[in-house]
Formats: C-alpha cells, sequence, structure tokens
C-alpha cells in the first residue's frame, strides 16, 4: 500500500503544499479537497480500524489466552535459538556433559519436543491403569483407600504446621525431688495405703469403662457427665488424674490417659469456660504430670492452653474475666456476680500455674499477667484489712464488701502463701500480704463456739454470719503450713490454729449419720458444727477436710490425723461407692442414701491423693520441694540455683 494511502488511516487530510495533493479548489468544491484515488472516506476508515483491532487481538490472544500459551512462546520465539548448540568452550577443551535442567534437552521439553510427549504418553497410560485398577475394586476398598488417603493428607498437613510454628525452648528435663517415695515402713499404714489406691482403681476403671475421653462420670446411670465450665474441651478427670495415677504407680493406666491426651485433648473449641476451672484443673494437671513424667506433650498442651486463657486479661485494669470464649477471645463475668464483678478466689487463684507456664514457655507474659492482680490489689483500700470477694475490672473498685475464707475467697490465700514457698521464700510481696491477711482473719472472722469450737465466719458488710462451709476447712492445713514463716513468736501459735480448725471441721464430719461433712454447718440457734438448711446439707466428694489432715500429718506427726482418715475412709466405702464408681450424697443426715449420681474430677486429683499421701511417708512430694496448687497437682519449688544448674548441664 503506497505510503499516501495509509496517511488517511492514521492522520487528517494533507494541508497544501503537502503531500496529499495540489492545493486550490474545484467548481461546486465549497472549500473541500477533492478526493483522490489513494483516499478514504470516513466510514471506510472506521470499517479498517476495526479489522485491524481485531487483527491485534486475535495475535495476542493466540499467545497469551490459549492453554500452555507460556510454552507456546518459547516454541514460537526461541525455539530455533534453543537448539542451536553452545560455541565450543576456547582452547578446543571438551565441552562439559549437559547439566540436570538447563541445556538443550531441557529447552527441547520446554517446547513441546520428544522427551515432553513420551511424558505425557507415559502419565496417560498411568491414568487409564489406575482407572481401570479402581473400577475393578469393591466399594469398600474404596472407601478405605479414600480414608487412608484423607488420613495421609492430614498428617502431612498437621506435620508440615509443627515444623512451621515457633517451637518451645528446649529444656533439659531434671525430676524434682521427691516425685517417686518409698513404702511405708509400718505394714498397717501399707495396707491402708493400698486400699486407697484399689479406690483410685474403681473409680478410674468406670470412668474408662462408662465415660472415657468425657469430662466426668454418673457412676449410678454409667454415662459420661459434663459440666458446662469446662466449654466444649473434654478429658477433665483424664487430666486431673494424671498426677495421682503417676504417684500411685499406676503406670499402665498413667500411659493410657498420656496417650488419650497425645491424640485426643483438643482446645480448639467453640464455647465458653470458666478462666478458673480449667486454670487449675488442666493447666495444672498438665503442668505436675510434666513436671512427674518429663514428657514433653504435656508441657506443650499446658501453654497452649495458657496462651488460650490470656484474652481474659483484655480488660481496663487487667484482672481477668470469669468467663472466656476460647476462640473469639470474648469475656464476661458471672452475671450473679455483684455489679458485673471479678471474683477473688477466681482471679486470685492463677499464680502458680502462669508463674511455671513462663518458667516453661521462656515468655515473661504469664507472670506478667498476674504479677499485675497484685499491684491493682495492693493499690485498693482494704475494710478492716480484708479483701472483699467481688472487684470489679473496669472501674478497679470493690463490689460487695462481703468477705469469706471459703467459697468466692478461700483459696486467693492460699496462693499468696504458696507463691512465696514456691519462690524459694523470696517473693516478699506474696509473703507481706499472706501474713497481713491472716491478722486480719484473726481479728475479725475468728471465732469460738460456746462448745470451744473454733470457726471462721463470714464477713457482710461490718456484720459476722456465723457459718463455716466445708471450702474453709482447707485452712486448718494454710495456717500450719505457714507457720515456719510466721513472726518468731506466732509459729506455735499458727499450728494451734491449724489444730483447732482441723478439729472443728472433723466435728462437722463426726455429727452426721454418714460421718461425712455437709456443705457448710452453723454455729447459731443453739447448734454447733450442723448444718440446718436442706441445701447445706450435701457432700460431693470434696477433699478440703482430708487435706488439712494430710498437713497436719506431715507438720505434726500426731496419729490422730490418720484415724480420722481412715474414718473418712471407712464412710467413703459404706456411702459413696457404688457398682460403677463413687458417687456424692444429697442429705449427710440421712439413714439412707441418696445418691447424686456425679463422679467429680477432684475426687480423683484431691480427695484420693490427698488420702495416699496421708498414709505415705514424708519423701514423697516433701513440702520443701514441691507446693500443691488448689486442685492438689504439686508444682515444684523454683529454687534459686535452678537456673544455674540447667545453664551448667547444657
Amino acid at each position: 500500500m503506497p505510503a499516501a494511502s495509509l496517511l488517511p488511516l492514521f492522520g487528517s487530510a494533507a494541508g497544501p503544499g503537502t503531500l496529499g495533493g495540489p492545493a486550490g479548489s474545484g467548481a461546486g468544491g465549497g472549500g473541500r479537497k477533492a478526493a483522490g484515488p489513494g483516499a478514504f472516506r470516513l466510514t471506510e476508515k472506521f470499517v479498517l480500524l476495526l479489522v485491524f483491532s481485531a487483527f491485534i487481538t486475535l495475535c495476542f490472544g493466540a499467545i497469551f489466552f490459549l492453554p500452555d500459551s507460556s510454552k507456546l512462546l518459547s516454541g514460537v520465539f526461541f525455539h530455533s535459538a534453543a537448539l542451536q548448540p553452545p560455541p565450543p568452550p576456547p582452547g578446543g577443551q571438551p565441552r562439559a556433559p549437559p547439566q540436570p535442567g538447563g541445556g538443550p534437552a531441557a529447552a527441547a521439553a520446554a517446547a513441546g519436543g520428544p522427551g515432553s510427549l513420551e511424558r505425557i504418553r507415559a502419565d496417560h497410560e498411568r491414568a487409564l491403569r489406575e482407572a481401570k485398577e479402581t473400577l475393578q475394586k469393591l466399594p469398600e476398598e474404596i472407601r478405605r483407600d479414600i480414608r487412608q488417603d484423607k488420613e495421609k493428607l492430614l498428617q502431612d498437613a498437621r506435620g508440615r504446621k509443627e515444623a512451621g510454628a515457633p517451637g518451645l525452648p528446649q529444656r533439659l528435663f531434671r525430676q524434682p525431688v521427691g516425685a517417686v517415695g518409698q513404702e511405708p515402713a509400718d505394714p498397717d499404714v501399707r495396707q491402708r495405703r493400698e486400699k486407697i489406691k484399689e479406690m483410685m482403681k474403681h473409680a478410674w476403671d468406670n470412668y474408662k469403662r462408662y465415660a472415657w475421653g468425657l469430662n466426668e462420670l454418673k457412676p449410678i446411670s454409667k454415662q459420661g457427665h459434663s459440666s458446662n465450665l469446662f466449654g466444649n474441651i473434654q478429658g477433665a478427670t483424664i487430666v486431673d488424674a494424671l498426677d495421682t495415677l503417676y504417684i500411685m504407680e499406676m503406670k499402665e493406666e498413667f500411659k493410657e490417659a498420656k496417650e488419650w491426651v497425645e491424640k485426643n485433648l483438643d482446645f480448639n473449641v467453640n464455647a465458653e469456660i470458666s478462666v478458673f476451672e480449667v486454670n487449675i484443673r488442666f493447666v495444672g494437671g498438665l503442668l505436675s504430670a510434666y513436671y512427674l513424667s518429663g514428657e514433653e506433650v504435656f508441657r506443650k498442651k499446658a501453654v497452649e492452653l495458657g496462651e488460650k486463657l490470656l484474652p481474659a486479661f483484655n480488660t481496663p485494669t487487667g484482672i481477668p474475666w470469669a468467663l472466656l470464649n476460647i476462640k473469639s477471645g470474648i469475656g464476661r463475668n458471672w452475671p450473679w456476680a455483684s455489679g458485673g464483678s471479678s471474683i477473688l478466689a477466681e482471679f486470685g487463684t492463677l499464680h502458680l500455674e502462669f508463674v511455671h507456664l513462663s518458667h516453661l514457655s521462656g515468655n515473661p507474659v504469664f507472670a506478667e499477667k498476674v504479677m499485675n492482680i497484685r499491684k491493682v490489689l495492693n493499690r485498693l483500700d482494704k475494710p478492716e484489712g480484708l479483701y472483699p470477694n467481688y472487684l470489679n475490672p473496669s472501674s478497679g473498685q470493690w463490689g460487695q464488701h462481703h468477705v469469706s475464707i471459703g467459697g468466692l475467697g478461700d483459696s486467693f490465700y492460699e496462693y499468696l502463701l504458696k507463691a512465696w514457698l514456691m519462690s524459694d521464700k523470696t517473693d516478699e510481696d506474696g509473703k507481706k500480704m499472706y501474713y497481713d491477711s491472716v491478722q486480719a482473719i484473726e481479728t475479725h472472722l475468728i471465732r469460738k463456739s460456746s462448745g470451744g469450737l473454733t470457726y471462721i465466719a463470714e464477713w457482710k458488710g461490718g456484720l459476722l454470719e456465723h457459718k463455716m462451709g466445708h471450702l474453709t476447712c482447707f485452712a486448718g492445713g494454710m495456717f500450719a503450713l505457714g507457720a515456719d514463716g510466721a513472726p518468731s513468736d506466732k509459729t506455735g501459735h499458727h499450728i494451734e490454729l491449724g489444730a483447732e480448725i482441723a478439729r472443728t471441721c472433723h466435728e462437722s464430719y463426726d455429727r452426721t449419720r454418714m460421718k461425712l461433712g455437709p456443705e457448710a454447718f452453723r454455729f447459731d440457734g443453739g447448734v454447733e458444727a450442723i448444718a440446718t438448711r436442706q441445701n447445706e446439707k450435701y457432700y460431693i466428694l470434696r477433699p478440703e477436710v482430708i487435706e488439712t489432715y494430710m498437713y497436719m500429718w506431715r507438720l505434726t506427726h500426731d496419729p490422730k490425723y490418720r484415724e480420722w482418715g481412715w474414718e473418712a475412709v471407712e464412710a467413703l466405702e459404706k456411702h459413696c461407692r457404688v457398682d460403677g464408681g463413687y458417687s456424692g450424697l444429697r442429705d449427710v443426715y440421712n439413714n439412707h442414701e441418696s445418691h447424686d449420681d456425679v463422679q467429680q474430677s477432684f475426687f480423683l486429683s484431691e480427695t484420693l491423693k490427698y488420702l495416699y499421701l496421708l498414709f505415705s511417708e514424708d519423701d514423697l512430694l516433701p513440702f520443701e520441694h514441691w507446693v500443691f496448687n488448689t486442685e492438689a497437682h504439686p508444682l515444684p519449688v523454683l529454687h534459686k540455683d535452678d537456673g544455674n544448674k540447667e545453664e551448667n548441664q547444657k
């Protein structure tokens, strides 16, 4: 096409003196340039533009949008160049053999050469063979193969996830002193301890038979029981019982429990849980199992769960919520708690476990969270030196002025003392808070009945309610355990105070028909250490009285505490043991048992463990090396030289 013919396609008509033609205008031209043979009308220009655009679109579409376009580009533009042999090396040296993935063979394959075609043909034939083999299988075999393929994919994905996740720091495991003790020297004591081990086996075997993997057992109905305290987390009895199984040397049972934890304990659930209960039972149980056995799975699970509890602290003050959805991280408090308050015994019973989580993970955030709780409490005024049971996590102010050493308050005081002991007596802040609290409790709450029984009343806005709960009976052991750190002139007094509380709680058992204590008992209206209200007469296999017996035995070796403990064993066997395990009682004053049909997980974790320790030698979990969390899970004292020893052994 002449150059002049292209001009109208891309530009306007030429002016005078240009390549478009002579200047001037003919008759009737009206100033319009005359059309020559090489010019186009406007419509023709438009048609040609469309054709040219379509051609360009077709070319680029063929290159970039057809299948395997990259290979097509390579074949069209680079095929001839790729097939040309490289120039010989200088000096006539022989050419090196082609390397895998490069050279003419690779270029030929990229260009769709013979090697590529052979591979395609081989893949096609293999696919046909596999399809024929599959069609010849039975449906059951096909389903089995599909399941196996799915499992393999899941395992591969899990392996990649674990390989890519940041792991815990390596830690040289050293089993603390006293994880295993000697047999009792006295044959009668040894026989009684064996009986308690048999009770544990009866409770465990029936849980395994009727409720394996669920939270708790209904021993009458012979089926599983789950509390909403744990949300959808399962296996509370398994985790709670791990350390009891270990110290009783029930090795096969411990092994099967560990395998369940490894394969089935899952915290990735969309459910609301009690931060307090999950911490003391699950975190505490896993930590204790790790420190006793050294099995790494327990450390990993404990830290994983601890991390899931951290959002509970996302409040204006850092005082954690009572309830937490561990998937969404949204927290709230119990709707019945005073003015939306958090509860002293709940947010105050995280310290031991969270300090150990920092110790095992190398992450200080856990310890920082619980130390902040201390800071908030220390800034507040305490009415009469006492700690009310309710604290608002938003305002940082006390709620209703209700003080109790039983429910809602109890383990807060226990953890102040044990935090000091667990720190190898370096936590001076915890020590001061504990002994200041004991002084205020003695002044305002501890009273003696007309019959000579010492009890701890409850304080409500300055008025005393002369009621003592079964939960409060732990305080006898607490006072005795803390006697060694009290001022020198108070040591004997604290031991005596523990003994008096132990006696009162024993009386609460002895004054029932079934010789097991009620949930609460009163000292008014002419009665002492007796439940007067129907909703206080039940017994749910609680451990607090036996816990105090154990501490008092260890610290005084007075034989009456073992005798009182054995009375409790006989009562449990007579009234709580059933074919399917052990059940609580609805009324301990009745002549006939009315069972509540629940075998609580803490029966295996606390009640039976404290009984076993009561009839063991002092070298099993000695107090100078271990403290027990409020669910009776033993945690080692963090001795000041532990860090240096670990570094030296590395």
